[in-house]
């Protein structure tokens, strides 16, 4: 073959591998070198070199000493027909292991730069442990523990996912995929939102319970641009193609704002918040809503009240505006008196105004007091929703 029809062969199979023809090169030289040391009588050591134009080889041999070094520098090229005849076979495997190992190291280095990015797969195959998704020249993995709640992945639909890691194997790289990655919900509203594609507004915070709800509160850079209405669109047709992708979740858009009472109260939306009272070390958020707006602002199973806390980041503690806030309920007021033994040894009570009440008397008001309070205490509900250290939070109602 002449060194013209090499080099077409060179740039040709380069193409078809989808790798450069010097990374290709580097590849044909160690299989050379591997090849070579497989032949009778070959050195120690040897160092290929090759004219990238000519594509001509060059094989400088030594031998080492004792002591590990190289020594005897000798020109041992074989002729054409002798590397042909003696390592054929092994020029063959090496080469074709050194290009699935270089083809390897580009996939990697393609998706390698990628985590945080979106995708769009194949469904391939699914089981109780993970979801094989095609993405093209490489596959993804998507763990049970990523995958929505009660979302089924059909074979050959067309989804798309998170990428949160890029593993190195010896079989090529390993990409992990998630579906309840909070970083969906913002590459899926750059693909769909110009606005935030070029930088205008702002996904500021996001919370979410996969498969159930998510709150965003969004930012405008221009104050001409409505960060909640790009979100929306005309007709709701933007907010409508994420939520469709997503399978149904509901999304809730709300107005960013820099004054934490503002944003606990815009939070806490589609609820109206009456007062928000931020504690001193700016971690608790009590917030009192119209005794109607209660159930609202908590949510089913206290959810609304949940994505609130984790969008702010604060703890959250709601009551109705009937309830009194802790701390500042009314003290008991006590009749001045005192108990005395009469003569048939029962206890009765002789308060200051001259009034006698029996021992019997007076626990029977005491039940039927208690009983009252208990009935009114029923009527006022209260969800305190904390943050914990882990970014979880804990819903009491």
């Amino acid at each position: 073959m002449s060194s013209i029809d090499m080099s077409e062969a060179v740039r040709m199979l380069a193409n078809e591998k989808n790798i450069s023809v010097d990374t290709l090169l580097h590849v044909l030289v160690d299989a050379l070198a591997t090849a070579y040391k497989r032949r009778t009588g070959a050195a120690e050591e040897v160092v290929v070199e090759v004219n990238p134009d000519t594509l001509e080889f060059t094989f400088t041999a030594y031998d080492v000493d004792e002591d590990g070094v190289w020594v005897n520098e000798r020109d041992d090229t074989p002729r054409k027909e002798e590397m042909g005849r003696i390592a054929a076979q092994t020029f063959r495997q090496v080469m074709g292991q050194r290009i699935r190992e270089a083809e390897r190291d580009r996939k990697f280095e393609e998706y390698a730069n990628r985590e945080g990015d979106i995708v769009t797969g194949i469904i391939q195959q699914t089981d109780a442990r993970y979801t094989l998704l095609d993405l093209g020249r490489v596959e993804s993995l998507l763990p049970q523990a990523e995958q929505v709640p009660f979302e089924r992945p059909e074979p050959g639909a067309r989804v798309k996912a998170y990428i949160v890691e890029v593993r190195k194997t010896p079989k090529g790289p390993q990409i992990v995929v998630s579906r309840t990655h909070p970083g969906l919900i913002k590459r899926l509203f750059e693909l769909e939102v110009p606005e935030i594609a070029d930088g205008i507004v702002e996904i500021k915070a996001c919370a979410r319970e996969p498969g159930h709800r998510t709150k965003i509160a969004v930012w405008s850079n221009d104050h001409n641009v409505d960060p909640v209405g790009a979100c929306v669109g005309a007709r709701g047709g933007r907010v409508r193609m994420v939520v469709n992708e997503l399978r149904g979740e509901k999304i809730d858009i709300v107005p960013y704002s820099e004054d934490l009472p503002d944003f606990v109260a815009k939070a806490l939306s589609p609820a109206k918040v009456t007062q928000v009272i931020i504690s001193a070390d700016g971690t608790q958020a009590d917030v009192i809503v119209p005794d109607h707006q209660l159930s609202l602002a908590i949510g089913k199973e206290g959810q609304n009240a949940r994505l609130a806390a984790r969008l702010t980041g604060v703890r959250v503690d709601i009551r109705g505006e009937t309830q009194l806030p802790r701390g500042m309920e009314e003290e008991a007021d006590y009749e001045e008196g005192e108990w005395v033994q009469n003569e048939a040894g029962t206890m009765e009570f002789h308060g200051a105004d001259g009034s006698v009440v029996s021992a019997d008397a007076f626990e029977a008001d005491a039940v039927a007091t208690a009983g009252e309070a208990t009935a009114g205490e029923a009527t006022a509900s209260q969800a305190t929703v904390p943050v914990n250290e882990e970014g979880g939070d804990e819903t009491s109602s």
